[in-house]
């Protein structure tokens, strides 16, 4: 008997879906409720530290997707969309990516700052108490690279002046836009852009030539 995917790939518009695309990070905000047909309940977080884990503990140990105890795994394509989704690298698991991204937080910020005041900014500006996305608009050129935009209806990756649309567990070709004049809907949240600017570097997948 084929089963469905389970509902835990995120996507940049901050939504979980059941779809079959690999992830290449995991990320935990708690005990999520899952129903026998692997589709979530009605709690989408149970805590404010959304992290972005390794697939693999760093004792070597894969936790499958639905771990015995402890925490619901959420599955993202590339960093890029799991930071989008408004979260952040993992301290135990990621640790130079944790403090690469506390010492941009710092800059960008204007003074350093623990993980508790790091996930309480970010969970104001990345969800509506209605658990919508929080999304504001922008001009394009004032982005930094790896933000998520929507153009056309659709979620695109700004890299190197080109936007990339994501769909189905693939980045498609660039597309040219004017950059000079073009406000977009942002879908990566303004304080997680302030790290992209101040030098954070996410590992972004596959991205097709220009």
């Amino acid at each position: 008997m084929t089963h469905a995917p389970l509902q835990n790939r995120v996507l940049p518009t901050g939504e979980i879906v059941s779809t079959s695309f690999r992830g290449t990070f995991t990320g935990n905000r708690g005990i999520l409720d899952l129903d026998v047909q692997g589709r979530l309940r009605t709690s989408r977080w149970k805590h404010k530290h959304w992290i972005i884990c390794n697939l693999v503990h760093p004792r070597g140990r894969y936790h499958g997707p639905r771990p015995a105890r402890g925490w619901t795994p959420l599955f993202f394509f590339d960093e890029a969309i799991a930071l989008a989704a408004g979260h952040r690298p993992c301290a135990y698991c990621r640790p130079k990516a944790y403090r690469a991204w506390v010492k941009a937080w710092s800059k960008a910020q204007g003074g350093a700052a623990g993980h508790k005041e790091i996930d309480t900014a970010l969970h104001s500006a990345r969800v509506t108490r209605m658990r919508t996305q929080v999304r504001h608009e922008a001009l394009l050129r004032d982005l930094p690279d790896h933000a998520f935009v929507l153009y056309r209806d659709r979620p695109h990756l700004l890299l190197n002046r080109s936007l990339y649309p994501f769909e189905s567990g693939s980045y498609g070709t660039a597309v040219q836009s004017p950059f000079d004049s073009l406000q977009v809907t942002v879908l990566t949240p303004p304080p997680t852009l302030a790290v992209l600017a101040a030098g954070f570097e996410p590992e972004t997948s596959s991205i097709p030539d220009s």
